[in-house]
């Protein structure tokens, strides 16, 4: 396995995508630069905003791509050509819908379920390779709503949801050192551990019935 050179986050830019759940992505390098004591900062050049931290020892790239969700792998794959990361050495943080709110797991390579950005970083990168975080915000059946998924991923999770994925973050976070340090296996375990099972609590308590 690669050391972890360039973590990815996955959103869309804008006040009105700040607090809905395909910016859960955003939500974890938001997070983890604060942890680091880095500011990310727009960059022309790479189409989005990116910063330098220093995690166990190592220096590694932080990057939001400013792009639409369905255009990520243009920033990824334009930092990623330019300092020469490959694609094992890449850590891609999403929502999840096939997982529930409370819950994340790290994954290299396989399908994408119909998620935009990692299908746009999976062409534009030439392959699916790299690493992903993947955080739970779980799926509308499955929460007993009935709002199609494109707009549940577009709205804002309830209270209870909100702090399962912060939960599932704060968890993930501390485990950023272990896959930086080229031991992802012992980060994939530590995380199944911590919150591999869904959270106590009732489904589908979102307002009552959705749109």
């Amino acid at each position: 396995m690669a050391a972890i050179k360039l973590i990815v986050g996955l959103g869309n830019v804008g006040a009105a995508y700040e607090a809905t759940r395909h910016n859960a992505g955003f939500w974890f390098v938001d997070q983890l630069a604060d942890r680091c004591g880095a500011s990310l900062v727009h960059e022309g050049r790479f189409n989005g905003a990116m910063a330098k931290a220093t995690i166990g020892g190592r220096q590694v790239w932080l990057l939001e791509p400013g792009t639409l969700m369905n255009r990520s792998g243009q920033a990824v794959a334009g930092l990623a050509n330019f300092y020469k990361i490959g694609l094992d050495e890449i850590l891609v943080a999403h929502d999840e819908l096939d997982m529930m709110p409370g819950q994340a797991r790290l994954k290299q390579g396989g399908g994408v379920a119909g998620h935009n950005g990692l299908k746009d970083i999976r062409q534009r990168c030439g392959g699916d390779g790299f690493w992903r975080l993947r955080i739970g915000i779980g799926h509308p059946r499955e929460l007993n709503m009935r709002q199609p998924v494109a707009d549940f991923v577009l709205r804002p999770p309830d209270e209870q949801h909100t702090r399962d994925i912060e939960h599932a973050i704060c968890a993930a976070l501390p485990l950023i050192e272990l896959m930086v340090n080229d031991d992802m296996r012992e980060a994939m375990q530590q995380l199944h551990r911590l919150v591999g099972k869904p959270p106590a609590g009732k489904p589908g308590q979102e307002g009552g019935p959705q749109p």
